[in-house]
């Protein structure tokens, strides 16, 4: 069968969603160039053509699954709703024990950066994009009076902090931590964090889910 044309656009998304699948195989420093290509179908040459060198390739595939999951945090942090719902969804979404994907590939990513100045500055850029999302949510919601933050950016930067850290335990140590425990802390964490009582925090979210339901 011939193979379907693709345009420059559709070539290069193509060839991203190859170099994160094999990144998860293979891991970063493993995965080559000629991986990618005979995973499509195509030369080295071509995929040299696109991203020039392994790195870029690199930077850019992590760049790629990353932004999928910043548009879902996006997505949820934009709801209808009070900014406490919308920061307990969003924190236990992004949690190890959530349905956020990648979290091996931002761990792969984290190793890597401290070689590849790419990646290093790919990762960076996405890792304040996640807290300025955050940031600017919790913000919001102290403004409005719903709970009490001095410092949002801070706090953001915190719950990322823990969160990021529960992510290398049950990825890189096979769960030691159950997911119960996990949730627990986290909701203790951002009720610390909003000035406000666990109690209030998961019957906000019991009331949202009645409501969806």
């Amino acid at each position: 069968m011939a193979r379907v044309r693709l345009n420059v656009a559709e070539r290069r998304e193509e060839m991203l969603r190859a170099a994160v699948e094999q990144i998860e195989i293979r891991g970063v420093s493993s995965v080559r160039i000629a991986d990618v290509a005979q995973v499509l179908g195509v030369s080295n040459a071509l995929v040299l053509y696109h991203f020039s060198t392994k790195e870029k390739l690199v930077a850019a595939a992590f760049a790629y699954a990353a932004e999928a999951d910043l548009a879902h945090l996006r997505k949820l942090l934009a709801r209808r709703t009070t900014a406490l719902r919308r920061l307990r969804a969003a924190v236990r979404w992004y949690a190890p024990t959530g349905t956020a994907k990648g979290w091996r590939l931002w761990i792969e990513g984290w190793a890597a950066s401290l070689r590849e100045p790419a990646l290093r500055e790919v990762a960076g850029d996405l890792d304040q994009q996640w807290k300025t999302e955050l940031a600017q949510v919790i913000e919001e919601g102290a403004a409005a009076g719903e709970f009490r933050c001095e410092d949002p950016r801070s706090a953001a930067w915190r719950l990322t902090a823990l969160l990021d850290g529960m992510a290398v335990q049950t990825t890189s140590y096979a769960g030691p931590l159950s997911r119960t425990t996990m949730l627990r802390w986290t909701d203790e964490a951002l009720a610390r964090e909003l000035g406000v009582d666990l109690a209030d925090l998961t019957g906000a979210a019991v009331a949202d889910a009645s409501a969806e339901g």
